[in-house]
């Protein structure tokens, strides 16, 4: 087995993945940064994020495994605290894995068209100004957008900037895209929808900017350099990510204990 071990600058995630290191090759599990089988992301859920970019070419062939080493995170299984149990069941335990849907966009611009992978969202911006967008789905129009921008989620990326925006959270394992507004105009001149709008699978979004300039696309928090765009196309990739889940992947444990916290069960 070949393993890469991706870690955020941190102290403590740093001082994680060199144990983890050690129990691997104690294990002698091959420590692999250019072709493994498993990536295991030591940090949080910004760690992830970077360890499915680093590894997005190779998603057919290689499982992810998420290591916490902060606050509570969606994408990470285990806790610095069970690296040996983690280890264990890694190298004893037949793999189950947990594949969730991507998002993919399809940038069009007067030169050829850009691909973008994401695990959480993508969203539209203009730099200080209203952004005025026609929103179409299945290419049939639906709207046209005036507001700060638009955001475009996975399931997974429900819970993230999705959320801030009023967005729904959404179980991962379903194939499903949400749209969220991010500060509407709606008055009796201009109308949007107004709310979340979750896309069906074989569904897609059509983003089409007024002003092609001017404009800033970000996908799962990094600025992309844009210029020129005519449309921006999202729909579910045909790839996914797979993770294994150990069997202790508790989507809406996570969701409680990120966003409510100890439930009193004899409030009432």
């Amino acid at each position: 087995m070949k393993v890469a071990i991706v870690k955020n600058p941190r102290k403590q995630s740093q001082l994680v993945a060199q144990q983890l290191e050690k129990l691997l090759l104690d294990q002698g599990i091959e420590i692999d940064g250019t072709n493994p089988e498993v990536v295991i992301s030591v940090g949080g859920d910004g760690t992830m994020i970077s360890a499915f970019h680093k590894y997005q070419a190779q998603l057919d062939r290689v499982r992810f495994i998420g290591v916490h080493t902060g606050h509570l995170g969606f994408y990470t299984d285990w806790r610095n605290f069970d690296l040996k149990k983690m280890v264990q069941a890694l190298t004893q335990e037949k793999p189950l894995t947990s594949s969730y849907p991507l998002l993919e966009l399809i940038v069009i611009t007067d030169n050829e068209p850009r691909h973008f992978l994401a695990l959480n969202e993508a969203s539209i911006k203009r730099i200080s100004k209203t952004l005025v967008a026609k929103v179409a789905i299945k290419d049939e129009l639906f709207e046209t957008f005036r507001g700060d921008g638009l955001c475009v989620s996975t399931p997974t990326g429900s819970t993230a900037y999705s959320k801030s925006l009023g967005g729904a959270v959404i179980h991962p394992r379903l194939k499903a895209l949400q749209l969220t507004e991010v500060a509407s105009i709606n008055n009796r001149v201009f109308r949007t929808i107004g709310s979340p709008v979750v896309i069906a699978p074989d569904e897609w979004i059509t983003i089409e900017p007024a002003d092609q300039h001017n404009l800033i696309l970000i996908v799962d928090g990094k600025r992309v350099p844009v210029d020129h765009v005519q449309k921006v196309i999202y729909r579910i990739s045909k790839q996914e990510i797979k993770f294994d889940k150990f069997g202790h992947h508790h989507f809406w444990s996570r969701v409680k204990d990120s966003f409510i916290g100890q439930v009193d069960d004899e409030s009432f």
